[in-house]
Protein backbone atom coordinates (compact mmCIF):
# COMPACT_ATOMS: atom_id res chain seq x y z
CA UNK A 1 0.00 0.00 0.00
CA UNK A 2 1.83 3.58 -1.01
CA UNK A 3 0.24 6.70 0.86
CA UNK A 4 0.73 9.89 -0.97
CA UNK A 5 2.49 12.79 0.71
CA UNK A 6 4.22 10.26 3.35
CA UNK A 7 6.20 7.42 1.70
CA UNK A 8 8.72 7.50 -1.34
CA UNK A 9 7.67 7.25 -4.71
CA UNK A 10 10.04 5.64 -7.03
CA UNK A 11 9.87 4.83 -10.78
CA UNK A 12 8.59 1.26 -10.61
CA UNK A 13 6.09 2.25 -7.56
CA UNK A 14 4.43 5.08 -9.91
CA UNK A 15 4.47 2.21 -12.58
CA UNK A 16 2.78 -0.67 -10.15
CA UNK A 17 0.05 2.72 -9.24
CA UNK A 18 -0.69 3.01 -12.90
CA UNK A 19 -1.43 -0.23 -13.64
CA UNK A 20 -3.40 -1.12 -10.64
CA UNK A 21 -0.57 -3.11 -9.04
CA UNK A 22 0.22 -1.16 -6.05
CA UNK A 23 -2.92 0.27 -4.23
CA UNK A 24 -2.96 3.79 -2.51
CA UNK A 25 -4.13 5.43 -0.14
CA UNK A 26 -5.09 9.19 1.45
CA UNK A 27 -3.81 8.43 5.00
CA UNK A 28 -4.66 10.87 8.02
CA UNK A 29 -1.15 12.42 8.37
CA UNK A 30 -1.22 13.65 4.80
CA UNK A 31 -4.78 14.49 5.10
CA UNK A 32 -3.64 16.77 7.99
CA UNK A 33 -1.01 18.39 5.63
CA UNK A 34 -3.34 19.21 3.41
CA UNK A 35 -5.77 20.77 5.59
CA UNK A 36 -3.58 22.78 7.54
CA UNK A 37 -2.09 24.03 4.20
CA UNK A 38 -5.77 25.01 3.04
CA UNK A 39 -6.45 26.89 6.18
CA UNK A 40 -3.04 29.26 5.61
CA UNK A 41 -4.18 29.85 2.00
CA UNK A 42 -7.87 31.22 3.41
CA UNK A 43 -6.36 33.33 5.41
CA UNK A 44 -4.01 34.99 3.18
CA UNK A 45 -6.81 34.93 0.52
CA UNK A 46 -8.31 37.68 2.73
CA UNK A 47 -5.60 39.74 3.45
CA UNK A 48 -4.91 42.89 2.31
CA UNK A 49 -1.19 42.30 1.55
CA UNK A 50 -0.51 41.15 -2.52
CA UNK A 51 0.48 37.59 -2.05
CA UNK A 52 1.11 35.84 -5.72
CA UNK A 53 -1.07 33.22 -7.08
CA UNK A 54 -3.75 33.83 -4.07
CA UNK A 55 -4.90 37.50 -4.23
CA UNK A 56 -3.03 38.51 -7.24
CA UNK A 57 -3.20 38.02 -11.24
CA UNK A 58 -0.93 35.52 -12.68
CA UNK A 59 2.09 36.22 -14.39
CA UNK A 60 3.37 39.54 -15.95
CA UNK A 61 -0.88 40.11 -14.34
CA UNK A 62 1.11 39.79 -10.84
CA UNK A 63 1.13 43.30 -10.42
CA UNK A 64 -2.71 43.48 -10.26
CA UNK A 65 -4.74 42.79 -6.63
CA UNK A 66 -8.11 40.44 -6.93
CA UNK A 67 -10.87 41.64 -4.25
CA UNK A 68 -11.71 37.88 -2.63
CA UNK A 69 -14.97 37.95 -4.39
CA UNK A 70 -13.47 37.77 -7.94
CA UNK A 71 -11.00 34.87 -6.84
CA UNK A 72 -12.40 32.20 -7.45
CA UNK A 73 -13.65 33.38 -11.53
CA UNK A 74 -9.93 33.76 -11.59
CA UNK A 75 -9.13 30.29 -10.39
CA UNK A 76 -11.64 28.84 -13.55
CA UNK A 77 -9.97 31.20 -15.91
CA UNK A 78 -7.12 30.03 -14.95
CA UNK A 79 -7.31 26.77 -16.47
CA UNK A 80 -9.57 27.72 -19.47
CA UNK A 81 -6.78 30.56 -20.84
CA UNK A 82 -4.09 28.31 -20.14
CA UNK A 83 -5.68 24.74 -22.26
CA UNK A 84 -4.34 25.99 -25.94
CA UNK A 85 -2.28 22.69 -26.52
CA UNK A 86 -2.38 21.19 -29.79
CA UNK A 87 -1.07 18.21 -31.55
CA UNK A 88 -2.21 14.26 -30.75
CA UNK A 89 -3.15 13.23 -27.42
CA UNK A 90 -0.51 12.14 -25.70
CA UNK A 91 -0.66 8.12 -24.13
CA UNK A 92 -3.45 7.64 -22.11
CA UNK A 93 -0.83 5.92 -19.40
CA UNK A 94 0.79 9.18 -19.45
CA UNK A 95 -1.80 11.28 -18.38
CA UNK A 96 -2.81 8.57 -15.39
CA UNK A 97 1.12 9.14 -14.55
CA UNK A 98 0.77 12.73 -14.25
CA UNK A 99 -2.45 12.88 -12.31
CA UNK A 100 -0.35 10.45 -9.80
CA UNK A 101 3.00 12.63 -9.53
CA UNK A 102 0.69 15.52 -9.37
CA UNK A 103 -1.90 13.83 -6.23
CA UNK A 104 1.31 13.02 -4.48
CA UNK A 105 3.07 16.21 -4.83
CA UNK A 106 -0.19 18.12 -3.39
CA UNK A 107 -0.45 15.17 -0.44
CA UNK A 108 3.22 17.19 0.63
CA UNK A 109 1.21 20.24 2.21
CA UNK A 110 2.68 23.22 0.88
CA UNK A 111 0.56 23.61 -2.28
CA UNK A 112 -2.91 24.82 -0.56
CA UNK A 113 -5.68 23.21 -2.32
CA UNK A 114 -8.64 21.17 -0.98
CA UNK A 115 -8.97 17.75 0.25
CA UNK A 116 -12.33 17.61 -2.05
CA UNK A 117 -9.55 18.30 -5.64
CA UNK A 118 -7.43 15.93 -4.34
CA UNK A 119 -9.95 13.52 -3.81
CA UNK A 120 -11.84 14.37 -7.04
CA UNK A 121 -8.32 13.57 -8.78
CA UNK A 122 -8.44 10.60 -7.29
CA UNK A 123 -11.44 9.15 -7.97
CA UNK A 124 -10.33 9.73 -11.96
CA UNK A 125 -7.41 7.69 -11.47
CA UNK A 126 -9.12 4.68 -9.11
CA UNK A 127 -11.63 4.60 -12.24
CA UNK A 128 -9.58 4.91 -15.30
CA UNK A 129 -10.96 8.73 -15.87
CA UNK A 130 -8.28 9.90 -17.85
CA UNK A 131 -8.30 13.03 -18.81
CA UNK A 132 -7.25 14.31 -22.88
CA UNK A 133 -3.95 16.09 -23.02
CA UNK A 134 -2.31 17.50 -26.12
CA UNK A 135 1.09 16.53 -26.41
CA UNK A 136 2.47 20.40 -27.51
CA UNK A 137 2.15 23.66 -25.82
CA UNK A 138 4.33 23.70 -22.89
CA UNK A 139 7.50 25.38 -22.53
CA UNK A 140 8.61 23.82 -19.53
CA UNK A 141 8.58 26.46 -17.02
CA UNK A 142 6.09 28.18 -14.61
CA UNK A 143 5.58 24.66 -15.18
CA UNK A 144 3.67 22.58 -17.75
CA UNK A 145 0.98 25.21 -17.80
CA UNK A 146 -0.30 23.81 -21.28
CA UNK A 147 -0.74 20.26 -20.39
CA UNK A 148 -2.01 20.56 -16.90
CA UNK A 149 -4.68 22.91 -17.66
CA UNK A 150 -6.18 20.14 -19.71
CA UNK A 151 -5.39 17.39 -17.59
CA UNK A 152 -7.85 19.33 -14.86
CA UNK A 153 -10.23 21.19 -17.32
CA UNK A 154 -12.49 18.11 -16.26
CA UNK A 155 -12.08 18.71 -12.24
CA UNK A 156 -14.45 22.01 -13.64
CA UNK A 157 -16.78 20.08 -16.22
CA UNK A 158 -15.21 21.13 -18.97
CA UNK A 159 -11.84 19.34 -21.27
CA UNK A 160 -12.36 15.75 -22.47
CA UNK A 161 -12.01 12.12 -21.27
CA UNK A 162 -10.55 9.17 -22.49
CA UNK A 163 -13.31 6.07 -22.05
CA UNK A 164 -11.69 2.81 -23.53
CA UNK A 165 -10.27 4.18 -27.04
CA UNK A 166 -13.01 6.92 -27.74
CA UNK A 167 -13.03 10.86 -26.34
CA UNK A 168 -15.87 12.08 -24.85
CA UNK A 169 -16.82 15.49 -23.12
CA UNK A 170 -16.34 15.77 -19.86
CA UNK A 171 -19.97 17.12 -18.98
CA UNK A 172 -21.32 13.88 -19.72
CA UNK A 173 -18.76 11.94 -18.28
CA UNK A 174 -19.07 13.44 -14.97
CA UNK A 175 -22.86 13.31 -15.13
CA UNK A 176 -22.39 9.36 -15.89
CA UNK A 177 -20.71 9.04 -12.53
CA UNK A 178 -23.12 11.27 -10.67
CA UNK A 179 -19.92 13.82 -10.01
CA UNK A 180 -20.40 17.73 -10.00
CA UNK A 181 -17.96 19.94 -11.58
CA UNK A 182 -15.90 21.77 -8.90
CA UNK A 183 -15.92 25.52 -8.23
CA UNK A 184 -12.07 26.23 -7.89
CA UNK A 185 -11.03 28.58 -4.57
CA UNK A 186 -8.23 30.53 -3.88
CA UNK A 187 -4.94 29.38 -5.19
CA UNK A 188 -6.34 25.82 -6.45
CA UNK A 189 -6.10 26.74 -10.22
CA UNK A 190 -2.61 27.36 -9.59
CA UNK A 191 -1.67 24.79 -7.92
CA UNK A 192 -3.03 22.10 -10.85
CA UNK A 193 -1.45 23.65 -13.61
CA UNK A 194 2.07 25.26 -12.07
CA UNK A 195 4.47 22.19 -11.92
CA UNK A 196 6.95 19.92 -14.24
CA UNK A 197 4.18 16.81 -14.21
CA UNK A 198 4.17 16.08 -18.25
CA UNK A 199 8.23 16.49 -18.22
CA UNK A 200 7.92 13.94 -15.41
CA UNK A 201 5.45 11.70 -16.59
CA UNK A 202 7.35 11.30 -19.74
CA UNK A 203 10.92 10.62 -18.03
CA UNK A 204 9.15 7.89 -16.02
CA UNK A 205 7.65 6.14 -18.66
CA UNK A 206 10.86 6.69 -20.43
CA UNK A 207 12.99 5.45 -17.90
CA UNK A 208 10.63 2.20 -17.40
CA UNK A 209 11.26 1.30 -21.45
CA UNK A 210 14.94 2.25 -21.15
CA UNK A 211 15.86 0.12 -18.10
CA UNK A 212 14.46 -3.14 -20.54
CA UNK A 213 15.87 -1.87 -23.37
CA UNK A 214 19.34 -1.58 -21.60
CA UNK A 215 19.67 -4.88 -20.91
CA UNK A 216 18.11 -6.24 -24.15
CA UNK A 217 20.66 -4.28 -26.01
CA UNK A 218 23.44 -6.15 -23.91
CA UNK A 219 21.29 -9.33 -25.21
CA UNK A 220 21.56 -8.21 -28.34
CA UNK A 221 25.33 -7.83 -28.80
CA UNK A 222 26.41 -11.22 -26.89
CA UNK A 223 24.29 -12.88 -29.60
CA UNK A 224 25.42 -10.73 -32.19
CA UNK A 225 29.37 -11.77 -30.90
CA UNK A 226 28.43 -15.06 -30.67
CA UNK A 227 27.22 -15.38 -34.36
CA UNK A 228 30.68 -13.31 -35.46
CA UNK A 229 32.49 -15.59 -33.51
CA UNK A 230 34.05 -13.26 -31.02
CA UNK A 231 35.79 -12.72 -28.42
CA UNK A 232 34.57 -13.07 -24.54
CA UNK A 233 38.06 -11.55 -23.25
CA UNK A 234 37.21 -7.85 -23.48
CA UNK A 235 34.16 -8.42 -20.51
CA UNK A 236 36.95 -9.76 -18.07
CA UNK A 237 36.09 -8.61 -14.76
CA UNK A 238 39.47 -7.49 -13.84
CA UNK A 239 39.76 -4.97 -17.76
CA UNK A 240 36.82 -3.16 -16.07
CA UNK A 241 37.43 -3.11 -12.00
CA UNK A 242 40.68 -0.80 -12.92
CA UNK A 243 38.59 1.54 -15.06
CA UNK A 244 35.27 1.27 -12.68
CA UNK A 245 32.63 3.11 -13.94
CA UNK A 246 29.37 2.04 -12.86
CA UNK A 247 27.68 1.15 -16.09
CA UNK A 248 30.41 -0.33 -17.62
CA UNK A 249 30.81 -3.18 -14.79
CA UNK A 250 27.25 -3.86 -15.02
CA UNK A 251 27.57 -4.44 -18.22
CA UNK A 252 30.49 -6.24 -18.30
CA UNK A 253 29.39 -8.65 -15.64
CA UNK A 254 25.98 -8.97 -17.85
CA UNK A 255 27.85 -9.83 -20.40
CA UNK A 256 29.68 -12.63 -18.42
CA UNK A 257 26.83 -14.01 -17.30
CA UNK A 258 25.18 -13.89 -21.15
CA UNK A 259 28.32 -15.77 -22.10
CA UNK A 260 28.43 -18.74 -19.80
CA UNK A 261 28.72 -22.05 -20.50
CA UNK A 262 28.99 -21.46 -24.08
CA UNK A 263 30.27 -24.32 -26.17
CA UNK A 264 30.73 -21.57 -28.89
CA UNK A 265 33.06 -19.12 -27.22
CA UNK A 266 34.99 -21.53 -25.98
CA UNK A 267 35.47 -22.86 -29.03
CA UNK A 268 36.95 -20.04 -30.61
CA UNK A 269 38.70 -18.21 -27.51
CA UNK A 270 42.08 -19.56 -28.92
CA UNK A 271 42.09 -18.82 -32.50
CA UNK A 272 44.38 -16.33 -33.80
CA UNK A 273 42.10 -13.08 -34.10
CA UNK A 274 43.49 -10.38 -31.90
CA UNK A 275 40.62 -7.51 -31.45
CA UNK A 276 37.42 -7.30 -32.36
CA UNK A 277 35.73 -4.57 -34.05
CA UNK A 278 34.67 -1.78 -31.41
CA UNK A 279 30.98 -2.41 -31.64
CA UNK A 280 31.76 -5.91 -30.26
CA UNK A 281 34.84 -4.92 -27.77
CA UNK A 282 33.58 -1.90 -26.48
CA UNK A 283 30.45 -2.40 -25.58
CA UNK A 284 30.82 -2.02 -21.74
CA UNK A 285 32.16 1.27 -22.20
CA UNK A 286 29.54 2.19 -24.61
CA UNK A 287 26.57 0.47 -23.45
CA UNK A 288 27.48 1.09 -19.83
CA UNK A 289 27.79 4.86 -20.47
CA UNK A 290 24.07 4.45 -21.89
CA UNK A 291 23.78 3.22 -18.34
CA UNK A 292 24.86 6.11 -16.49
CA UNK A 293 22.55 8.78 -18.21
CA UNK A 294 20.05 6.29 -17.25
CA UNK A 295 21.18 6.22 -13.36
CA UNK A 296 21.78 9.81 -13.63
CA UNK A 297 18.07 10.40 -15.37
CA UNK A 298 16.38 8.16 -12.92
CA UNK A 299 18.19 9.61 -9.34
CA UNK A 300 17.19 13.22 -10.63
CA UNK A 301 13.44 12.13 -11.88
CA UNK A 302 13.07 10.38 -8.18
CA UNK A 303 13.45 13.53 -6.32
CA UNK A 304 11.47 15.14 -8.52
CA UNK A 305 8.19 13.13 -7.84
CA UNK A 306 8.43 13.54 -3.98
CA UNK A 307 9.10 17.30 -3.99
CA UNK A 308 6.85 20.07 -4.76
CA UNK A 309 6.81 22.08 -7.87
CA UNK A 310 4.00 24.29 -8.08
CA UNK A 311 3.80 27.99 -7.48
CA UNK A 312 3.74 29.80 -4.63
CA UNK A 313 4.81 27.52 -1.71
CA UNK A 314 2.97 27.79 1.28
CA UNK A 315 5.39 27.81 4.23
CA UNK A 316 2.73 29.23 7.54
CA UNK A 317 0.34 31.36 7.92
CA UNK A 318 2.00 34.66 6.85
CA UNK A 319 4.71 33.16 4.20
CA UNK A 320 3.90 32.52 0.66
CA UNK A 321 6.88 32.22 -0.98
CA UNK A 322 7.01 32.68 -5.29
CA UNK A 323 10.05 31.11 -6.61
CA UNK A 324 11.12 28.92 -9.35
CA UNK A 325 10.18 25.38 -8.15
CA UNK A 326 8.16 24.98 -10.97
CA UNK A 327 11.10 25.27 -13.65
CA UNK A 328 11.99 22.20 -15.88
CA UNK A 329 15.55 22.35 -16.48
CA UNK A 330 16.99 19.94 -13.85
CA UNK A 331 14.85 17.35 -15.46
CA UNK A 332 14.67 18.88 -19.12
CA UNK A 333 18.99 18.52 -19.20
CA UNK A 334 19.00 14.54 -18.16
CA UNK A 335 16.66 13.84 -20.57
CA UNK A 336 18.73 14.98 -23.17
CA UNK A 337 21.21 13.57 -21.98
CA UNK A 338 19.62 10.37 -21.54
CA UNK A 339 17.84 10.82 -25.21
CA UNK A 340 21.74 11.15 -26.19
CA UNK A 341 22.52 7.73 -24.46
CA UNK A 342 19.06 5.86 -25.95
CA UNK A 343 20.40 6.96 -29.64
CA UNK A 344 23.82 5.52 -29.28
CA UNK A 345 22.66 1.99 -28.38
CA UNK A 346 21.06 1.93 -31.26
CA UNK A 347 24.23 3.76 -33.19
CA UNK A 348 26.41 0.85 -31.79
CA UNK A 349 23.58 -2.01 -32.64
CA UNK A 350 23.58 -0.81 -36.71
CA UNK A 351 26.91 -1.30 -36.48
CA UNK A 352 26.74 -4.70 -35.19
CA UNK A 353 24.28 -5.53 -38.15
CA UNK A 354 26.42 -4.31 -41.08
CA UNK A 355 29.43 -6.63 -39.45
CA UNK A 356 27.21 -9.73 -39.55
CA UNK A 357 26.12 -9.66 -42.89
CA UNK A 358 29.70 -8.89 -44.22
CA UNK A 359 30.89 -12.34 -44.90
CA UNK A 360 33.11 -13.28 -42.27
CA UNK A 361 34.69 -15.97 -40.22
CA UNK A 362 32.67 -18.55 -41.31
CA UNK A 363 29.54 -16.38 -41.92
CA UNK A 364 28.29 -16.26 -45.01
CA UNK A 365 27.34 -12.92 -47.16
CA UNK A 366 24.30 -11.26 -46.18
CA UNK A 367 23.43 -14.40 -44.10
CA UNK A 368 22.15 -16.25 -47.00
CA UNK A 369 24.04 -19.39 -48.43
CA UNK A 370 22.08 -18.64 -51.78
CA UNK A 371 23.45 -15.08 -52.24
CA UNK A 372 22.94 -13.60 -56.05
CA UNK A 373 19.48 -15.26 -56.45
CA UNK A 374 18.73 -14.04 -52.60
CA UNK A 375 19.70 -10.77 -51.29
CA UNK A 376 19.19 -12.16 -47.73
CA UNK A 377 19.46 -9.95 -45.06
CA UNK A 378 21.06 -7.01 -47.16
CA UNK A 379 17.77 -4.40 -46.72
CA UNK A 380 16.91 -4.71 -42.82
CA UNK A 381 20.50 -3.00 -42.31
CA UNK A 382 19.10 -0.05 -44.62
CA UNK A 383 16.59 0.41 -41.79
CA UNK A 384 18.60 0.50 -38.88
CA UNK A 385 20.54 2.41 -40.74
CA UNK A 386 17.29 4.96 -41.30
CA UNK A 387 16.56 5.07 -38.15
CA UNK A 388 19.65 5.61 -36.20
CA UNK A 389 19.63 8.36 -38.01
CA UNK A 390 16.25 9.80 -37.45
CA UNK A 391 17.38 9.30 -33.77
CA UNK A 392 20.56 11.00 -34.47
CA UNK A 393 18.20 14.56 -35.76
CA UNK A 394 16.14 14.25 -32.54
CA UNK A 395 19.43 14.70 -30.42
CA UNK A 396 19.54 18.07 -30.31
CA UNK A 397 19.17 19.21 -26.80
CA UNK A 398 15.86 21.24 -26.55
CA UNK A 399 17.17 22.20 -22.64
CA UNK A 400 20.04 24.71 -24.90
CA UNK A 401 17.08 26.93 -26.09
CA UNK A 402 15.01 29.33 -24.68
CA UNK A 403 12.24 31.65 -25.88
CA UNK A 404 11.09 34.71 -24.22
CA UNK A 405 6.89 34.01 -22.89
CA UNK A 406 4.53 35.88 -20.60
CA UNK A 407 5.78 39.25 -21.55
CA UNK A 408 9.22 38.57 -20.75
CA UNK A 409 8.39 37.86 -17.28
CA UNK A 410 8.77 34.30 -17.94
CA UNK A 411 12.18 34.99 -20.24
CA UNK A 412 14.34 32.01 -19.36
CA UNK A 413 12.14 28.24 -19.75
CA UNK A 414 13.43 24.71 -20.10
CA UNK A 415 11.53 23.31 -23.19
CA UNK A 416 12.01 20.20 -20.94
CA UNK A 417 8.42 18.70 -22.51
CA UNK A 418 10.17 18.94 -26.01
CA UNK A 419 13.10 16.76 -24.34
CA UNK A 420 10.54 14.18 -22.64
CA UNK A 421 8.67 13.81 -25.90
CA UNK A 422 12.24 13.24 -27.91
CA UNK A 423 13.07 10.82 -25.42
CA UNK A 424 10.29 8.87 -25.94
CA UNK A 425 10.39 9.17 -29.98
CA UNK A 426 14.32 7.83 -29.42
CA UNK A 427 13.38 4.83 -27.38
CA UNK A 428 10.16 3.70 -29.89
CA UNK A 429 12.71 3.56 -32.27
CA UNK A 430 15.26 1.53 -30.73
CA UNK A 431 13.17 -0.69 -30.31
CA UNK A 432 12.80 -1.47 -33.91
CA UNK A 433 16.72 -1.60 -34.28
CA UNK A 434 17.05 -3.78 -31.31
CA UNK A 435 14.07 -5.94 -32.94
CA UNK A 436 16.29 -6.08 -36.65
CA UNK A 437 19.70 -7.11 -34.63
CA UNK A 438 18.13 -9.89 -32.68
CA UNK A 439 16.67 -11.36 -36.00
CA UNK A 440 20.15 -10.95 -38.13
CA UNK A 441 22.17 -12.15 -34.40
CA UNK A 442 19.22 -15.45 -34.61
CA UNK A 443 20.28 -16.34 -38.26
CA UNK A 444 23.88 -15.96 -37.51
CA UNK A 445 23.66 -18.33 -34.36
CA UNK A 446 22.23 -20.75 -37.29
CA UNK A 447 26.09 -21.17 -38.76
CA UNK A 448 27.67 -21.95 -35.58
CA UNK A 449 25.55 -25.14 -35.08
CA UNK A 450 26.07 -27.58 -34.01
CA UNK A 451 27.86 -25.54 -30.98
CA UNK A 452 25.37 -24.58 -28.08
CA UNK A 453 25.06 -21.34 -26.50
CA UNK A 454 24.26 -20.26 -22.79
CA UNK A 455 21.01 -21.54 -21.60
CA UNK A 456 19.70 -17.37 -21.74
CA UNK A 457 20.96 -17.33 -25.03
CA UNK A 458 19.35 -20.52 -26.07
CA UNK A 459 15.90 -19.53 -24.90
CA UNK A 460 15.96 -16.22 -26.41
CA UNK A 461 16.61 -17.92 -29.73
CA UNK A 462 13.68 -20.09 -29.35
CA UNK A 463 11.56 -17.02 -28.09
CA UNK A 464 12.88 -15.74 -31.88
CA UNK A 465 12.00 -18.82 -33.83
CA UNK A 466 8.70 -19.09 -32.64
CA UNK A 467 7.58 -16.16 -34.28
CA UNK A 468 10.56 -15.78 -37.16
CA UNK A 469 11.87 -18.77 -38.66
CA UNK A 470 15.66 -19.40 -40.86
CA UNK A 471 15.62 -17.26 -43.63
CA UNK A 472 16.37 -20.42 -46.44
CA UNK A 473 15.26 -18.74 -49.21
CA UNK A 474 14.34 -14.73 -49.96
CA UNK A 475 10.45 -14.18 -48.41
CA UNK A 476 8.48 -11.00 -47.45
CA UNK A 477 10.68 -9.75 -44.23
CA UNK A 478 8.27 -7.15 -43.26
CA UNK A 479 5.63 -9.65 -41.29
CA UNK A 480 9.01 -11.23 -39.76
CA UNK A 481 10.11 -7.55 -38.54
CA UNK A 482 6.90 -6.70 -37.57
CA UNK A 483 7.16 -9.75 -35.08
CA UNK A 484 10.07 -9.45 -34.02
CA UNK A 485 9.14 -5.36 -32.75
CA UNK A 486 6.20 -6.72 -31.17
CA UNK A 487 8.36 -9.03 -28.79
CA UNK A 488 10.61 -6.21 -27.82
CA UNK A 489 7.32 -4.05 -27.23
CA UNK A 490 5.90 -6.92 -25.26
CA UNK A 491 9.24 -7.77 -23.52
CA UNK A 492 9.04 -11.30 -24.32
CA UNK A 493 12.73 -11.71 -24.22
CA UNK A 494 14.54 -12.82 -20.81
CA UNK A 495 17.29 -10.69 -20.40
CA UNK A 496 18.17 -11.37 -16.62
Amino acid sequence: MFKYGIDKLTVNKVINISNGKLKTELNESAVLKVNESRNRVEKMAKSNKAIYGINTGFGPLCDVQITPEETNKLQENLLITHAVGVGNPIDKRLSKIMMICKVHALCLGFSGIRLEVIKRILYFIENDLLPVVPEQGSVGASGDLAPLSHLFLPLIGEGEFWIENKIVNAKNVLKKHNLKAIKLQAKEGLALINGTQFILAHAILGLNKMNYLLDLADLAGAMSIEGYKGSASPFKEALHTIRPFKGNLKVAKRMRMLFKDSENIMSHENCERVQDPYSMRCIPQVHGASRNAFYHLKELAEIEMNSVTDNPIVLSDTVAISGGNFHGQPLAMALDYASIAASELGNIADRRCYLLIEGKYGLPRLLTTGGGLNSGFMIPQYTTAALVTENKSLCFPPSADSIPTSLGQEDHVSMGSISGRKFNQILGNLDKILAIELMYAAQALEFRRPHTFSKIVEENFKIIRNKVKKLEDDRVLKPDIDNMINLVINQSFVVK
